[in-house]
């Protein structure tokens, strides 16, 4: 296994240098603090060709793959920009329309995603079923060969700016199936179609994409809107949360890198009781341990990326990469605010915000308990929890 990178991959990577020179960190803080989106950012990252990593050739996009995906969030997240809206739009979306949507997916709706004129979200989650992916009420009953979409979705990124939305229901209900995994369906959905409202989410973590609360009231949808085969949903559904798993690892592991590399700079600046606070070793051992546990993950991140792009099984190593890459993107803030002492509570030094979108990382959009639940059974056979 060579996790070695070519020098087109290097240039991917790289690009979240050539972006920041525009749209740096001081950029994303000031859209975080008022809670803006930043689409001037995003119609730069559609001109330079980057929303459709993903997308082949054919459709638009630049027909490459997880591993691109994964260092492009990478490296735009050294330099302090995360971006939320990539993972459920160009990477959880966009490449499985790709791969399973119909013609009009294919050749209308995916070009344009690619050159930023719409963009998509993604709906799973409800309130009662939480985690319980299997749980979830929101229902596409057929009527001939359309169907009419009811329930509702909650914490859904960028519904606010999203055009489209990919939707997970029920086609047939839980007692009418054979499998627990059968019956599910995947939509694209029209967000300006009658009977779909939203409602915000009023979430104290400081970012730039908005959560919002779905409600779709007998929403009429067609066979043109189906991804896949009725009632088969829930395969191409684990193609997309690995992918999420992966990504957000990869953004995980750039934040505590731009945190990590904040932290060096004012330690090695910063003086009291004759040195730099960097040279005592209750501050330079925080940030080195933090900086290994990085290092760590981002390994297991590109491992798992190459595992998807060879079409062999990810689950294990995303897993492990998501909650490695969180854990690690926590200590890494962590050991950076604490070198700042006071000033990483200020505006001015823009650490503390970094925080509370780690923590949330922990938690969503998979928590570390389930990982370390999936790691425990289909990994070391034990048995299963839940």
């Amino acid at each position: 296994m060579d996790f070695s990178i070519t020098a087109e991959q290097r240039q991917i990577y790289e690009y979240g240098d050539q972006l920041a020179k525009s749209y740096d960190n001081a950029y994303w803080l000031d859209h975080v603090r008022r809670r803006a989106f930043p689409h001037e950012l995003f119609k730069q990252i559609a001109a330079d060709g980057y929303l459709g990593l993903m997308v082949p050739e054919a459709y638009g996009g630049a027909g490459l793959g997880m591993t691109e995906m994964a260092l492009f969030m990478e490296g735009t997240a050294n330099n302090g920009i995360p971006l939320l809206m990539m993972v459920v739009g160009p990477c959880m979306t966009l490449s499985h329309l790709a791969r399973h949507g119909t013609e009009k997916h294919k050749h209308e709706l995916l070009p344009a995603a690619c050159r930023g004129e719409i963009q998509f979200c993604f709906a799973i989650t409800e309130a009662g079923a939480g985690s319980n992916t299997l749980n979830i009420k929101t229902a596409a009953r057929r009527r001939g060969n359309r169907f009419s979409l009811t329930g509702e979705k909650t914490f859904i990124t960028g519904a606010d700016v999203a055009d489209y939305c990919l939707v997970v229901a029920r086609t047939t209900q839980a007692d009418q199936v054979k499998r627990r995994t059968d019956g599910f369906s995947l939509f694209v959905v029209n967000l300006k179609a009658k009977g779909v409202s939203r409602q915000r989410v009023k979430v104290s973590i400081p970012l730039p994409e908005e959560q919002w609360t779905l409600f779709f009231d007998e929403v009429d949808l067609g066979p043109e809107d189906l991804v896949g085969d009725v009632d088969q949903g829930f395969s191409i559904l684990f193609d997309t949360l690995n992918p999420e798993r992966i990504v957000l690892g990869a953004l995980c592991c750039g934040v505590g890198r731009f945190a990590l590399e904040k932290a060096v700079k004012y330690a090695s600046e910063r003086v009291v009781f004759d040195r730099p606070v960097g040279a005592y070793q209750g501050v330079q051992h925080p940030l080195a341990k933090a900086r290994t546990q990085i290092e760590l993950a981002s390994l297991m991140t590109r491992k798992a990326a190459w595992e998807f792009d060879a079409g062999l099984p990810a689950g294990a190593s995303a897993n492990m990469a998501k909650y490695a890459a969180a854990e690690a993107g926590i200590e890494a803030v962590d050991a950076s605010l604490q070198a700042h002492g006071g000033a990483g509570f200020t505006e001015d030094t823009g650490i503390y915000e970094l925080y509370p979108m780690m923590r949330l990382l922990r938690t969503a959009p998979v928590n570390r308990e389930l990982c370390l639940s999936f790691i425990g059974d289909k990994v070391m056979g034990l048995p299963r929890s839940y």
